[in-house]
């Protein structure tokens, strides 16, 4: 499946609830979104398996990936597209030994250190974050800046999303830092009309 990192949603199972999670992404897709990330730190396996089989079945022949946050046992008995990771949720080469070789891997990367000690060879992509200060994630890393994610684009030998605060009127800013777009939480789960946020990010309106 061909990677297209333009518009990246993580969903927020409470951002989402009103809507509900499969209504909120299938309007987000409307809207440009390429790339689905399920997170959700409070849900069991099994409960995650099931919104993660409703997902991949909703998204078949949209072209869009479903990837697992950091549960390498739901992707794999799911049947999702791929897993992404942070630096303390695993380790990549087994990830990407359990995955194989047709499974999509990201990376959560903050800074120029941990980005000289991965494998590109075993990535796929890498997320690249905070820009901002945010409240979808607690204990996040200093944030970078424009300025700061630029540069790690740059030293990146991996095509990169940013991540971290990031609303519709960053977008022509994340894409000259050289990443290929932004990836969003709550500038589109929780929005009014999900699918006008996520087109909101091509359009600057």
């Amino acid at each position: 499946m061909r990677l297209d990192l333009s518009l990246y949603l993580v969903t927020d199972p409470d951002l989402c609830a009103d809507q509900g999670l499969l209504e909120t992404v299938m309007a987000a897709i409307r809207g440009g979104v390429s790339v689905v990330q399920l997170r959700d730190k409070k849900a069991s396996d099994g409960e995650l398996i099931d919104q993660a089989r409703r997902l991949k079945a909703a998204l078949a022949g949209s072209g869009v990936p479903l990837i697992i946050n950091d549960r390498l046992k739901v992707a794999l008995e799911s049947g999702a597209d791929g897993l992404h990771i942070g630096q303390d949720d695993g380790n990549v080469a087994a990830a990407r030994a359990a995955l194989g070789e047709g499974r999509i891997l990201g990376l959560s990367v903050q800074n120029h250190d941990q980005l000289a000690r991965l494998d590109p060879a075993a990535l796929d992509y890498l997320g690249l974050g905070p820009v901002f200060a945010t409240s979808t994630k607690r204990n996040h890393a200093t944030p970078l800046g424009f300025d700061g994610l630029t540069a790690l684009v740059a030293a990146s030998p991996l095509p990169a999303v940013a991540i971290g605060g990031l609303k519709a009127e960053h977008a022509a800013a994340v894409r000259a830092s050289g990443a290929k777009g932004p990836a969003v939480v709550s500038a589109i789960c929780g929005q009014l009309d999900p699918e006008a946020a996520a087109r909101a990010f091509f359009t600057g309106h």
